[in-house]
């Protein structure tokens, strides 16, 4: 049987935008939120009551390395990118992560449970990328779903020119060979669609780009900068493919963001608090949040982690503050809005019923400095606790 508890908070933030329920008591079992009731709940043995308790979702963070660039060792030990060639489909981030890195202790304690871990930007198609836990034994018990394959464009994929296999040199080299093999998987799947070639005949990599071709898996693209966004949107009208827009930093106009609102593609921007150490970044800077604010189109933010260490991607929410946004909203931005872009709202991002119950009880406001996580709760179990 499965036993429910309870806890009081005086503000929960249920995870949408605009939705907070002060003085509740949130109820759970051992794995999912099972409802919040204003008033104490009776014949529960266990209900919890803190002073100024404010309790989130626990926080999401939809584009990183973790796990793969890993605290304490050596820049050899590295693996974000496979250096073998520069289109790899079958590459799977998954196996190059390793759950004793240290950070994810130390964003677990700063509520952040769930991390989408990317293969590096150094390779047009770098592998596929996946949703873990992470508090995780293992990677097998750590994983939760696959999350689309990484693809990039502009300067990252041209500077690897010293790494194996064919390389670009140029921004139109990218393109080109990416191209190459979007044009490749296009006509096989057309062949075997059509009964002319069996599944098995054709090189696995070509196969392992057949759900991009068809819109059932997504391109998760690393872009910062206007003109190489318009490119991967001319690319996406000719190849008829999804993706999402990771990055985006160096965009500095409000038509920027205005064009990909328009387009309706999904961002995952930032990450806000990185220093701009390349060309591609020129344009880079904190004020650039006033338009992604004002525009709205729909997106989640980042750490990168190693970039920005993952147990700090709450404090890039003070910079939409800055520029109004509400601190319900901004919760959202790595709560509902990354869970949705990364396909795990049925399970994750905010408070609802039946969802996992995963989420962080904090001693006081969040958004105040001296603010910190006294309980964290994944799937119904107590993983942090300060007492």
């Amino acid at each position: 049987m499965l036993i429910v508890k309870a806890i009081k908070a005086n503000l929960i933030y249920l995870g949408k935008p605009g939705e907070v329920i002060e003085n509740a008591y949130l109820l759970w079992d051992d794995k999912v939120v099972k409802g919040i009731v204003k008033e104490r709940p009776k014949g529960i043995e266990e209900v919890f009551e803190f002073d100024k308790a404010v309790i989130t979702p626990a926080f999401i963070d939809a584009h990183c390395h973790i796990g793969m660039a890993r605290a304490g060792e050596p820049d050899e030990e590295r693996e974000s990118n496979e250096r073998m060639d520069s289109v790899l489909p079958l590459i799977d981030a998954l196996y190059s992560v390793y759950l004793d890195d240290s950070s994810f202790k130390e964003a677990i304690e700063w509520g952040v449970l769930y991390s989408c871990v990317l293969p590096g930007s150094g390779n047009v198609i770098g592998g596929r990328g996946v949703i873990i836990r992470n508090y995780g034994l293992d990677i097998e018990d750590a994983f939760i779903k696959y999350a689309g394959v990484k693809m990039a464009l502009g300067f990252n994929p041209r500077k690897t020119v010293d790494w194996k296999g064919i390389r670009p040199f140029t921004r139109m080299g990218v393109i080109g060979l990416l191209k190459k093999w979007l044009i490749k998987a296009k006509d096989m799947l057309k062949l075997v669609e059509e009964g002319k070639k069996l599944p098995e005949e054709i090189e696995p990599e070509i196969r392992a780009l057949f759900p991009v071709i068809k819109g059932e898996e997504i391109l998760r693209v690393h872009v910062h900068r206007a003109d190489d966004i318009a490119g991967l949107i001319m690319l996406m009208k000719e190849f008829k493919f999804k993706a999402t827009i990771e990055h985006a930093h160096d965009l500095y106009k409000r038509e920027h963001f205005e064009k990909i609102k328009k387009a309706n593609i999904p961002l995952v921007y930032g990450p806000i608090d990185s220093f701009p150490y390349k060309t591609e970044l020129k344009h880079a800077t904190w004020r650039n949040v006033k338009y992604l604010v004002e525009v709205k189109p729909f997106f989640g933010i980042m750490s990168d982690h190693p970039v920005v260490l993952q147990r700090n991607l709450f404090m890039q929410l003070r910079f939409f503050r800055v520029f109004g946004m509400s601190k319900s909203e901004c919760i959202s931005l790595i709560t509902y809005n990354n869970a949705k872009i990364l396909g795990i709202n049925d399970i994750l991002g905010s408070l609802e019923k039946g969802k996992w119950a995963s989420f962080v009880v904090w001693n006081e406001d969040p958004f105040n400095l001296g603010s910190y996580p006294i309980m964290v709760v994944a799937e119904g179990r107590i993983i942090h606790e300060v007492k």
